[in-house]
């Protein structure tokens, strides 16, 4: 086997110990609670010790976020796809909607809603999301070219993308029929974006 192979082997490994211990923390969060259950217990339900969760999760927050920790660079690898940066990210937000993307809210599987309901109505976990959306609006602002405008930008686009999937979760959270948001969904998103076209144009120069 070469050095190749084997590190590709080890990364495989690696990713599948991070979904395998993160969907079992998750699976016993949404039966008991995310306060009632104690790391050990997610330790021994994974069948790992301790100290090895430590390692790949340095927070019991970090067992949770790890379901959409790839999409913490999403922005910015989108904003490069043109023509304009926004008109990138409205075509890719516009495609999530299309096809029910959790990230954007607007999903009624049992599972997502469940998922949903546990970030949003953990204290912790809500404080710990904020750290994934500022380092998502910082890889923003990167790509955008790294200055105070393009950091004003960022901030900006992160929020309303925030916003219409906080939205569009609970309204079907609260039981409307996902075709009936996602009509107001497209709409609201189209006025979102309209209105950071010419704000975030103008910054961007």
């Amino acid at each position: 086997m070469t050095d190749s192979a084997g590190g590709g082997l080890r990364e495989r490994k690696k990713r599948r110990m991070y979904e395998t211990v993160s969907e079992t923390a998750i699976r016993l969060f949404l039966e008991r609670g995310f306060d009632a259950v104690s790391v050990a217990e997610v330790a021994a339900a994974a069948e790992i010790s301790k100290p090895t969760l430590f390692r790949y999760f340095p927070a019991k927050e970090d067992l949770v976020l790890y379901r959409i920790a790839d999409h913490e660079g999403e922005a910015a690898r989108v904003v490069g796809e043109g023509p304009t940066p926004i008109a990138a990210l409205r075509r890719h937000f516009l495609a999530g909607l299309e096809r029910e993307d959790p990230v954007t809210g607007l999903n009624a599987h049992p599972q997502v809603l469940a998922f949903h309901a546990l970030l949003y109505g953990t204290p912790s976990l809500v404080a710990r999301a904020q750290a994934h959306l500022e380092r998502s609006e910082a890889a923003l602002a990167e790509a955008l070219g790294g200055d105070l405008d393009a950091r004003l930008a960022a901030g900006q686009i992160i929020a309303v993308q925030r916003i219409l999937a906080l939205e569009n979760w609970r309204r079907i959270a609260g039981g409307e029929a996902v075709e009936v948001v996602k009509a107001d969904a497209v709409v609201a998103a189209g006025r979102a974006f309209d209105g950071l076209e010419g704000g975030v144009a103008r910054l961007l120069g």
